[in-house]
């Protein structure tokens, strides 16, 4: 959940849809394709999903992670899963272990988070670091260059119990909508890659 850093500091609003708006995985995918970088090649794009199977409502990050790991991924690198979850107690770690395996990657934080009682069921797509553990009051590393984040319940009174209790059939939805936008944001990406590397080669003759 994002904190504050300064009263009157300026924010760019997160590109926002619900998950159960007709269009929300396509239009999703349209937006989180034209915030990766393109040059997958040079600086790998990993997905660092956030979470943990012993609540319901924290589940969402692994989930997301699990569904992915099931399709056929070609440039995308996935962590966090309800097998090998990344949660509070690993996370230093489990980021050592990413920036070991890749140079400079482009990481996409993904985390359940809580909010205002219209916004449930949102999933938000935002510039700057995950701040994992927030609604929980925890002190945990900022993970990535962006986050993709799914509000699962209301915040404000007694989080960690809220988390507890939130319904799986809510959090599964929402993970498939993420899924799915995650895995056409690939696909627009390669198609867009292809077509770059064909009209170089036409400059070429």
């Amino acid at each position: 959940m994002n904190i504050k850093k300064g009263l009157f500091e300026r924010k760019s609003e997160p590109f926002r849809v619900y998950h159960q708006d007709e269009h929300a995985a396509r239009d999703l995918s349209v937006q989180l394709s034209t915030m990766l970088p393109t040059l997958y090649r040079t600086r790998p794009i990993v997905f660092v999903c956030i979470g943990t199977d012993r609540s319901t409502g924290d589940s969402l990050g692994p989930l997301v992670g699990s569904l992915l790991e099931e399709q056929t991924m070609g440039i995308f690198h996935v962590y966090g899963t309800l097998d090998d979850p990344i949660h509070a107690v690993n996370l230093e770690e489990k980021m050592r272990e990413i920036g070991k395996k890749h140079v400079n990657p482009f990481i996409i934080g993904i985390d359940a988070c809580l909010g205002r009682l219209k916004s449930v069921g949102a999933i938000q797509l935002s510039n700057g670091p995950l701040k994992p553990g927030a609604g929980v009051n925890k002190e945990l590393p900022e993970v990535g260059v962006m986050h993709l984040t799914g509000i699962v319940n209301v915040s404000g009174f007694m989080e960690f119990f809220v988390l507890q209790n939130t319904r799986l059939n809510l959090v599964m939805k929402m993970a498939k909508t993420m899924v799915e936008a995650i895995v056409l944001a690939e696909e627009i990406i390669e198609r867009r890659n292809a077509v770059n590397i064909e009209k170089w080669r036409e400059e070429l003759h």
